[in-house]
C-alpha cells in the first residue's frame, strides 16, 4: 500500500515537473500555484478512492473534477463568483483548451497569466491518464509517458538549455529511478543514463545555435502596409488638431508610431512582424534606465499607439508589438488610454562608438538609384568609411544645405523621383523627405539606417500638466545602427529639440559638438591587434617555410572546394525556412544566384521574367520553365493581398527544384564551375 502511494506520487510529481518547464513562455511563478494544486487535489482524489473503495471505480472522474476545480480556483479565479464557477468560467475552459495553446505561440513572452489555462488543463491530463496506466500497467514507467509528452510540447515551445535542462532531465531520471527502485543500483543506472544522454545529445547537437520552437511555424501578423509616412504633409497642413496627449516621469524627445525600414525605390514599408503583447518585454540594453507615461489617443486614424523604441508593458489596451523595431499597433483602432513603460540605455559619449552593419533591418536595398545620387552621398559624407561621425556629417549636410518647408504647398512623396528632385533639384522638403533621403544616402555608403516616422514631444506641458502633442508635431526621423548601443535616433531638420530631453537624443546632441568639420573627418581607427613578439633573427627555414606555404595552400583550396557548396546549400535551407512571402522571395533568389553562378547575367533591378529571357540562351527549355513558373508564384505572393500559403510556398521551392535539374543536364566541367563559383555567394 505505501509502495503503490509513493508510485502515484512519482507520477503527480513527473506530470507537475513537465507543467513547470513552461516557464520560459509564462514565468515560473504564475505556473506554480495553479500547477502544484492540479497535483495535489489529483493526489487527494486517488487517496479518497483507496480509503473508500466503492469509489475506486470513479478515480478518474474523481481526479479530473478536482483537478478542474483546482483549475478554476487558482488560474481563472477572476471569472467566478465568490469562488462558485459561472458562464464566463466555463467559456474561459474552452478557450483554454481550444485558443490558449495558439496565442501562446502568437504572443511576445513571457505570456499573461490569463492565457496559460491550457498548461494546467495538460499537466491534469497528464495526472489522470499517468495514475490509470499506473494502475492498469504492469511496467510502471510507462506511467510516465503522459508527463513526457507534456514535458516534450514545452520543449517543442522553448527548449531549455544549460544547467536548467540538464536539472529537469535528473528530475526526470530520479522519478524513473524511484518507479523501478529494487535496489540502488538501478536508480543510479537511470540517473547515470540520462546524464549520458544529455552529454550525447549535447555532443551531437552543440549549443550556440538557435532550438526550434513551433514559434517559428505560428502566424504573426506582418506590419500594416499603409504607414502614416503618406499622411505627413496633411498633418502639417492642419496643425492645431490635437492627436494625443501623454503624462511622463521624464522629458520625452519624441513619440515613434511606425518603423520603416524596406524601401524598394517607391515605398516605405516594415520588415517587422507583431506579436500580441505579454506581461513585458526585456530588451537587453546597456546600463538602462526605466521610464513610464499615461497616454491619451484621441485624433489618430490608423491603428499604430504612441511608443519608445525599448517598449517593456503596456497596461489598459492589448497590443500588437513589434518586439524588433518597439511599434505597437491596437487590433481595435480609435480611442484608447493606457500606460507604457519603456527602457532606455545608459551612453555617455557616442562620438567614437563604430556603427552595427550586422543589426536586422538596417542595410536593406534602396531601388534602383537615380544618377547623380551616388555622388551628392559621397560628398555629404567627405568620402570617410561608415561611422558614427558619417552618420552625424551626413545629418549636418542635409540641415546646412536644405530648407524645411512650412509654408502651403507642402512637398509630398519618398519615392526616388520626389528624393531625386529634393536632393538634386528643389532643396526643399517636410521631414518626409529630409528622413528618407537622410536612410537612402546612408545606404548607399554603408551606414546602417531606418525611417521612424511619429511626434516630436511639446517643450511645454498645458495648464493641467499634461503634454499635447498634434499634428504640427508630425515628425520623420532617421535612425542609424550604433554597436553596443543599438538605434540612434537623429534629426536632419533640426526641430526635435532633443538637448532637452535625456538618453540616446541627448548622447546625440552631445556627439553633434564634437563634430569636426566635414574636410576634418577621418576615417574610424580598426582595434590595434595583439603585439607581436620580438624574436632574435635568425637563418631563414627555407624547407619550413615552403612546408607552410604550401599547408596554406591546400587549406584554402579545401577550404574552397568544401566550403562554396556547404555555404550554398546552408544558404538555400536559411531562405526556405523564412516565414510568409519571405519564403516565395527567398526561392526568386535562390533561382537567380544559381543561374549567376553558371554565367547568366543579372542587374539589381531584374524581375523573374527579365531573368528568364537573360538565361534563355545559355540554358535549357526546362530551366526556363522553371522561371516562368516562378514568375507566376511571386507574382500571387507580392500583388494578390493574400497572404502566402504553404502550398505557394511549396510551389516557388519546387520552381527552383525544375531549374536545378534543368541547369544538371549541362557539360560537367560548367557545372563544377557553377558549384565553386564563389562569386555567387556575394549579392548581384
Amino acid at each position: 500500500m505505501e509502495r503503490d502511494r509513493v508510485n502515484v506520487a512519482c507520477v503527480l510529481a513527473a506530470a507537475a515537473g513537465a507543467g513547470l518547464l513552461f516557464g520560459p513562455v509564462f514565468g515560473l511563478a504564475a505556473l506554480v500555484l495553479p500547477v502544484a494544486a492540479v497535483a495535489a487535489v489529483a493526489f487527494g482524489a486517488v487517496e479518497l478512492s483507496r480509503r473508500v473503495p466503492a469509489l475506486a471505480a470513479w478515480r478518474p472522474v474523481l481526479v479530473l473534477a478536482g483537478g478542474l476545480l483546482a483549475v478554476i480556483e487558482t488560474a481563472l479565479a477572476d471569472t467566478t463568483l465568490a469562488g462558485l464557477p459561472t458562464g464566463e468560467t466555463m467559456r474561459a475552459l474552452v478557450d483554454g483548451m481550444a485558443h490558449s495553446w495558439q496565442l501562446a505561440l502568437q504572443s511576445t513572452w513571457p505570456m499573461r497569466p490569463d492565457l496559460m489555462v491550457f498548461v494546467p488543463l495538460a499537466v491534469l491530463l497528464a495526472c489522470v491518464l499517468g495514475v490509470e496506466l499506473l494502475h492498469w500497467v504492469r511496467a510502471p514507467l510507462v506511467a510516465l509517458l503522459p508527463s513526457l509528452a507534456v514535458a516534450g510540447l514545452s520543449q517543442a515551445y522553448s527548449a531549455l538549455t544549460g544547467p536548467v535542462a540538464v536539472a529537469a532531465a535528473l528530475w526526470f531520471a530520479v522519478l524513473a529511478g524511484v518507479l523501478i527502485w529494487t535496489g540502488r543500483r538501478l536508480v543510479l543506472l537511470a540517473v547515470v543514463l540520462c546524464v549520458a544522454g544529455a552529454v550525447a545529445v549535447t555532443a551531437a547537437d552543440p549549443a550556440g545555435r538557435q532550438a526550434y520552437s513551433l514559434r517559428q511555424t505560428a502566424p504573426a501578423d506582418p506590419a500594416p502596409v499603409t504607414g502614416p509616412l503618406t499622411g505627413i504633409a496633411a498633418r502639417l497642413a492642419n496643425p492645431a488638431v490635437p492627436v494625443f496627449s501623454y503624462r511622463s516621469d521624464t522629458r520625452v524627445d519624441r513619440w515613434s508610431l511606425a518603423v520603416l525600414d524596406r524601401f524598394d525605390g517607391v515605398n516605405w514599408s516594415s520588415d517587422g512582424l507583431l506579436r500580441r503583447m505579454g506581461t513585458e518585454l526585456t530588451p537587453r540594453l546597456t546600463e538602462p534606465a526605466e521610464h513610464g507615461a499615461t497616454v491619451r489617443v484621441d485624433g489618430l486614424s490608423g491603428p499604430w499607439l504612441p511608443s519608445q523604441a525599448w517598449p517593456v508593458s503596456v497596461t489598459g489596451v492589448e497590443p500588437l508589438v513589434d518586439e524588433d523595431r518597439g511599434s505597437l499597433v491596437n487590433p481595435a483602432p480609435g480611442r484608447a488610454e493606457y500606460t507604457i513603460t519603456w527602457r532606455e540605455p545608459g551612453v555617455s559619449s557616442l562620438i567614437d562608438r563604430p556603427i552595427d552593419p550586422d543589426v536586422p533591418g538596417g542595410l536593406g536595398p534602396v531601388g534602383a538609384i537615380p544618377p547623380g545620387i551616388p555622388e551628392l552621398a559621397e560628398r555629404a559624407v567627405g568620402g570617410v568609411r561608415p561611422s558614427f561621425q558619417a552618420a552625424l556629417a551626413l545629418e549636418r549636410f542635409l540641415a546646412t544645405n536644405y530648407q524645411v518647408a512650412k509654408e502651403p504647398g507642402l512637398p509630398t512623396g519618398h519615392g526616388w523621383p520626389q528624393l531625386r528632385r529634393f536632393l538634386l533639384d528643389e532643396p526643399r522638403g517636410t521631414s518626409e523627405q529630409f528622413a528618407a533621403a537622410y536612410v537612402a544616402l546612408a545606404r548607399i555608403k554603408g551606414i546602417p539606417a531606418r525611417l521612424v516616422v511619429g511626434y516630436r514631444a511639446p517643450a511645454a506641458p498645458s495648464a493641467d500638466g499634461s503634454f499635447v502633442v498634434h499634428n504640427g508635431d508630425v515628425l520623420a526621423w532617421p535612425e542609424v545602427a550604433v554597436s553596443g548601443v543599438g538605434w540612434v535616433p537623429l534629426d536632419p531638420t533640426s526641430s526635435a529639440k532633443a538637448g532637452s530631453a535625456g538618453g540616446l537624443a541627448a548622447a546625440a546632441a552631445a556627439a553633434r559638438t564634437e563634430l569636426p568639420k566635414t574636410e576634418q573627418l577621418k576615417d574610424p581607427i580598426a582595434p590595434p591587434g595583439e603585439p607581436a613578439d620580438e624574436t632574435p633573427d635568425g637563418p631563414w627555414n627555407w624547407p619550413a617555410t615552403l612546408a607552410a606555404g604550401a599547408a596554406g595552400l591546400g587549406g584554402l583550396l579545401a577550404v574552397w572546394l568544401l566550403g562554396v557548396p556547404l555555404a550554398t546549400a546552408l544558404r538555400a535551407a536559411r531562405r526556405r525556412r523564412r516565414p510568409g512571402s519571405a519564403a516565395v522571395l527567398g526561392a526568386w533568389a535562390e533561382a537567380r544566384d544559381r543561374l549567376r553562378a553558371h554565367g547568366v547575367p543579372t542587374t539589381p533591378g531584374m524581375t523573374v521574367r527579365d531573368l528568364a529571357a537573360s538565361a534563355s540562351p545559355l540554358v535549357d527549355k526546362s530551366t526556363v520553365d522553371g522561371l516562368a513558373a516562378l514568375a507566376a508564384t511571386v507574382d500571387m505572393a507580392l500583388w494578390s493581398g493574400i497572404p502566402p500559403t504553404p502550398a505557394l510556398t511549396a510551389n516557388a521551392w519546387s520552381a527552383v527544384r525544375t531549374i536545378r535539374l534543368g541547369l544538371a543536364s549541362r557539360p560537367i566541367p560548367t557545372r563544377l564551375r557553377a558549384a565553386l563559383n564563389a562569386r555567387a555567394l556575394l549579392r548581384p
